[in-house]
């Protein structure tokens, strides 16, 4: 089988599981993150190199104070709870996933920050997963950073092409997704990994993110595995 070797994932549809289930909001974001670690271990085993989830818009700021405060403080949790779990025994280098936030991070709060930075050092060696988790970024966002910076440089208009326009994106060193796949029935890019995807072959899904299994993610490899990609050849 053909496996992709950079998935972008769109985990969507945390709040409306919720709500379906007459659960407050904050639970279906928990159940949601809970699922983003599983998937992270499944595409793993099944030989995918890079994982790039959407955590946090640039338009998720919008939200209510109680629900932007949450997620912050649950990936902060997280990040901490895991960094302590696996440092103990050293699975961190067992798992061999390496972490990296792709973002706004100047406006996350300073203990997300740091908390960040110490996951990202502690995994720096792991070569199994490369797992980027996108918070308080937009696609927008960051084609415009891409383009201030390159202005900043005083960089030879002539001499900007598209291998050195990527170099300044939030992506940089990163293989270009292959394969985009979006839980919870909404088919649009929403604002994420814009340029990057110019040739992802894309796959959504009608599970709410909480509700998508194991199973589901080798429907969508048996999918991507059938396309013929031609890159507009």
């Amino acid at each position: 089988m053909n496996i992709p070797n950079h998935i972008v994932l769109f985990p969507d549809g945390n709040r409306r599981w919720a709500k379906q289930k007459g659960l407050p909001t904050l639970d279906g974001h928990k159940k949601g993150y809970e699922n983003l670690l599983d998937f992270a271990e499944w595409c793993k085993n099944r030989g995918v190199k890079t994982l790039t989830a959407f955590g946090f818009s640039t338009e998720n700021w919008n939200r209510s104070e109680e629900e932007v405060s949450y997620l912050m403080k649950l990936l902060e949790n997280g990040l901490v709870m895991n960094v302590e779990k696996y440092m103990k025994d050293g699975r961190w280098q067992k798992y061999g996933v390496r972490l990296k936030v792709i973002g706004q991070r100047e406006r996350l709060p300073e203990s997300l920050q740091n908390a960040i930075k110490r996951a990202e050092e502690i995994t720096k060696d792991n070569k199994d997963l490369q797992l980027n988790l996108a918070v308080s970024y937009g696609g927008k966002w960051d084609i415009l950073n891409a383009v201030r910076n390159i202005v900043k440089e005083g960089i030879d208009p002539e001499k900007i092409n598209e291998k050195l326009f990527e170099s300044h994106l939030s992506t940089a060193g990163l293989p270009v997704p292959d394969f985009i796949i979006r839980a919870g029935g909404e088919m649009r890019m929403s604002n994420f990994v814009l340029w990057q995807a110019a040739y992802s072959e894309l796959y959504f899904s009608p599970k709410l993110w909480p509700d998508f299994t194991e199973q589901d993610l080798d429907i969508a490899l048996a999918e991507f595995d059938r396309r013929l990609r031609r890159f507009g050849k």
